[in-house]
C-alpha cells in the first residue's frame, strides 16, 4: 500500500491537492496561523492510488509524495 509523505517546510497551503482529493488532504492554519496541508489519511489502497498520486503531482511546491 502508498503512503502519502508531506514537506511540511515546503507546504505554502495553495490547496490544489485538497482540491483534487478532500478524502486524503485538507489544507488548514496551523498553531502559527499559517494554512498547510494535513494529511487525513495516509495509507492509500490501491485503487486510489492514481487518483492522490494525480494530487501529489498537482502541489506547485512539491511539498507532496507518495511512497511505496
Amino acid at each position: 500500500m502508498a503512503r502519502i509523505v508531506a514537506d511540511l517546510g515546503k507546504c505554502e497551503g495553495l490547496g490544489m491537492c485538497e482540491a483534487m482529493a478532500s478524502d486524503y488532504f485538507e489544507v488548514r492554519e496551523d498553531d502559527d496561523g499559517v494554512e498547510m496541508v494535513h494529511v487525513l489519511t495516509e495509507d492509500v489502497p490501491e485503487p486510489d492510488r492514481a487518483h492522490v498520486h494525480a494530487a501529489t503531482q498537482a502541489c506547485p511546491v512539491l511539498a507532496l509524495s507518495l511512497v511505496d
